[in-house]
């Protein structure tokens, strides 16, 4: 089984980037390197404020969508440590993220 990660990046501007990565110490480093997505090109990013493991890149897509489309006053909640309400995925024993079953 291949770990995926979700992550959230905080921007110069102080705006929230989300991805996904296998790699996410590399992909950083690609994203400050002005190599990573065309977002964070134009809004270089500072730090790395939020890693979410995920069972695999299905959930982990899934779980980057979810996340994009809550509010950036959510996404700094979640940051500062409060439980998300995110209905369809779970944190698992092992601390993957899932999918509920439907």
């Amino acid at each position: 089984m291949q770990v995926w990660f979700v992550y959230i990046l905080r921007c110069r501007d102080g705006s929230l980037y989300t991805g996904i990565a296998i790699d996410v110490a590399k992909r950083f480093a690609a994203h400050q390197a002005g190599k990573g997505a065309k977002y964070t090109r134009a809004h270089p990013p500072e730090s790395l404020e939020l890693i979410l493991p995920c069972a695999n890149r299905s959930i982990a897509l899934k779980l980057e969508y979810a996340i994009k489309q809550r509010s950036a006053a959510d996404k700094k909640r979640w940051i500062a440590g409060e439980t998300p309400q995110l209905p369809a995925f779970y944190c698992d024993e092992q601390q993957l993220w899932q999918l509920c079953d439907a």
